[in-house]
């Protein structure tokens, strides 16, 4: 498709326009139509060509990286001389306060807007008038923003990638229907407004002879549309080789190697022919590379290198094999100059056999989704890999090792240093520029995988005291995506979050307030039950609902397959939780196809908001989503000895004429049934009643370590014969 570019240059490098930076497409479009006026009149042509470029879809933008300086109050006359008796000697007495905070670039870049359209003669005739109307563009922000533009015309998406890439700064795209800063953008009728209100301000005061007054009406505000526009972070992934075999780096030592990766493609820049092109570029390698002499400003434009732990497989080595190299958009270094700068970058060599080890980039970027990066989902809940560098006044109290007994800590002491600790987490995400709301937070020195190291080994040869060190999880209201970093170490590795995957299938809601005592369990599980249902029910708005969530066929009858297809529902009594799981979850295997494509997709987003139950006589719950880790968690966790927590009610009678000896038939059959290893049965407790047969709790021994979920019996699809690992 062929694509219009209009190029705006600025006199000198400052904006002054309200709003943020880039400026709207919308600005442009009132700009062009106040060039290509004449009076009150646009001709026939001019309205024809601004009409069609109304009606074109959002256009991108490439704007040079810049900055918002800090903002000053500039005090003007604010058109009241009447108010002053009319006299230009006394505007003094008028001024009034005007805050303006310019964003600075670099004025030899232009602002460049892409519009793409359908090939046609009457689109190309409408095209080249919007470059000539370009011509006459004298303005672009306030009054004090002079600019002029230049239009062309790209033949295909080839050159204008070219275009694009040539030009080296920030991209902005829409992104309809996503996130981002939204900028406004012209749709079909922007012009015809924009008319409305020139008409309108020419009219704004109303003369009432008889009552000798005047009426003043504001002019209506143009129409143009809000469009999200995102314009992310460049990733550089490079891999630490010596030939064509990694060399791994310790990951305790995380600090020193990203200091030497990056001083080493500083200088390598500080010494190329860019940085002889300008002096001043010097200046702006060391603010952007090491943060040196920057200010808050610069904090924005400023890259992060970050060594990647491998990690992905409980197995796996955690050394260093990657560096990734985040650029943001507003880096005054061109992307290519960066990368440049890193690759093939010298960290050593081997000893033996003098190989050079080096940074070479990575065609497989697959680690990166282990991270939360790139394709990979968002997620809501993270652990650090690197353990973060909070404040001083989050540091742990130091034990001199000479005195270990008569300094120890109490628990009274550890919970206030964990509760400091978890507020500078908070404070750590505010200031990494994370804005989403935290449900919880959990700080430990020990690490959360294994293989991983303690937060003390990572400050020797650092300028954090290991006090200040701390692994840190946090759960989020809201599913976020990578790369995570915070804490002050951010820009050196440390404080580097990995995403927790929530098994799919699996949802919990921790009861926060309102359960009754002593509350029964079946209540309270038929009362989610039928609350899931109504919520998905509101979702498809049909009112036959799937098997999948009501466990009845489409007659009425409840579904006898043998399988387990419909949703289980459970209370978790010992942790206060109830917990929704998807078939596959309690089968242990794979979701189907049309499961993992429209039942679990609807269910996410039915539960989504779910925050209170009505459960009757168990009380009205305020529930707060809560996160499971399969690793960790007691009722899914491998294990060998499994407790039940609720009753297990016998699928048959066995008729053995013993209850105990019918009970552990019964439940050995069920754990054939349900494919796991034969276990070792042992009653407990055993009772049995008119109407509802035998029932009682046991404990489960198997050989080799099963994991959760074990759900077993007659009414397992209401949390009855459920299992825990015993401690």
């Amino acid at each position: 498709m062929p694509a219009l570019l209009l190029s705006v240059r600025y006199h000198d490098g400052r904006y002054h326009g309200s709003g943020d930076w880039p400026p709207s497409p919308a600005r442009l479009f009132q700009a062009l139509v106040a060039g290509a006026a004449r009076g009150e009149k646009l001709s026939g042509p001019v309205v024809a060509a601004v009409e069609w470029l109304e009606s074109l879809a959002a256009p991108c933008i490439a704007a040079p990286s810049a900055y918002a300086v800090r903002s000053l109050n500039m005090f003007v006359p604010n058109n009241d001389l009447d108010a002053v008796g009319g006299d230009p000697a006394r505007v003094g007495e008028i001024r009034a306060g005007k805050t303006v905070r310019p964003h600075l670039f670099d004025a030899a870049v232009p602002l460049v807007y892409v519009w793409t359209f359908a090939n046609g003669t009457e689109a190309e005739r409408h095209a080249r008038t919007i470059c000539a109307i370009a011509q006459d563009l004298y303005q672009l922000g306030r009054g004090i923003d002079m600019a002029w533009a230049i239009g062309d015309m790209i033949a295909d998406e080839a050159e204008l990638a070219a275009c694009l890439r040539a030009h080296g700064g920030r991209l902005w795209r829409p992104n309809e229907g996503g996130s981002g800063r939204t900028l406004l953008c012209p749709h079909p009728g922007s012009l015809a407004s924009l008319m409305r209100r020139f008409e309108k301000m020419r009219k704004r005061f109303k003369t009432i002879e008889q009552e000798n007054r005047q009426l003043f009406a504001q002019a209506p505000k143009p129409n143009f549309r809000p469009v999200p526009y995102n314009s992310p972070d460049t990733f550089l992934l490079f891999e630490i080789k010596k030939g064509d075999a990694f060399v791994p780096q310790p990951l305790d030592r995380i600090v020193t190697l990203t200091e030497k990766i990056r001083d080493l493609a500083a200088q390598r820049l500080k010494t190329s022919t860019w940085r002889r092109e300008d002096a001043k570029r010097e200046i702006c390698i060391e603010k952007v590379f090491i943060g040196r002499d920057a200010k808050d400003a610069d904090k924005a434009r400023r890259i992060r290198i970050t060594p990647l732990p491998s990690i992905g497989h409980a197995q796996t080595d955690r050394s260093i094999r990657r560096v990734l190299v985040t650029i943001p958009p507003d880096c005054p270094i061109a992307t290519e100059d960066i990368a440049w700068a890193f690759s093939g970058v010298v960290i050593g060599s081997d000893k033996e056999t003098g190989e050079i080890i080096g940074l070479v980039s990575a065609a497989d970027r697959t680690m990166l989704a282990h991270y939360g990066m790139e394709n990979a989902p968002a997620a809501r809940l993270w652990r650090t890999v690197t353990p973060a560098a909070l404040p001083e006044r989050a540091a742990r109290r130091r034990i001199d090792p000479r005195r270990m007994r008569e300094e120890a800590k109490g628990g009274a002491e550890r919970a206030q240093e964990n509760a400091r600790a978890a507020l500078a987490v908070r404070q750590a995400l505010r200031h990494a520029g994370m804005d989403v709301p935290v449900q919880a937070v959990r700080v430990q020195r020990e690490p959360f995988e294994g293989k991983e190291k303690r937060a003390e080994a990572f400050a020797a040869g650092t300028r954090f005291a290991k006090e200040r060190l701390w692994h840190v999880e946090i759960a989020f209201a809201q599913a976020v995506r990578g790369p995570l970093l915070i804490g002050d170490g951010r820009y050196l590795g440390l404080g580097f979050m990995a995403p927790v995957r929530r098994p799919e299938g699996i949802f919990a809601f921790a009861i926060k307030d309102g359960l009754a005592d002593q509350a029964e369990p079946r209540l309270l599980t038929r009362a989610l039950r039928r609350a899931v249902m109504a919520r998905v029910q509101g979702k498809t708005g049909r009112e036959q609902l799937p098997a999948f969530f009501t466990g009845h066929t489409a007659d009425g009858a409840a579904s006898r397959s043998g399988r387990h297809e419909h949703l289980v529902f459970v209370f978790d009594a010992p942790r206060t939780r109830l917990l929704i799981f998807a078939p596959h979850i309690i089968e242990h295997r794979d979701p189907s196809r049309e499961e993992r494509e429209r039942y679990l997709p609807l269910l996410t987003d039915a539960l989504e908001d779910f925050r209170e139950l009505r459960a009757g006589a168990a009380g009205k719950l305020v529930l707060v989503p809560s996160f499971v880790d399969p690793s960790e968690d007691p009722l899914l966790a491998p294990s060998r000895t499994w407790k039940s927590l609720t009753l297990y009610c016998m699928t048959r009678h066995a008729r053995l004429g013993d209850a105990a000896a019918a009970l552990e038939a019964d439940l050995l059959a069920e754990c054939l049934r349900a494919g796991l290893p034969r276990p070792r049965v042992e009653i407990t407790d055993v009772n049995g009643k008119r109407g509802l047969g035998v029932f009682g709790h046991a404990r489960l021994v198997f050989r080799p370590a099963v994991a959760g979920p074990l759900v077993l019996g007659r009414d397992r699809h209401f949390g009855g014969g459920l299992f825990a690992a015993e401690e």
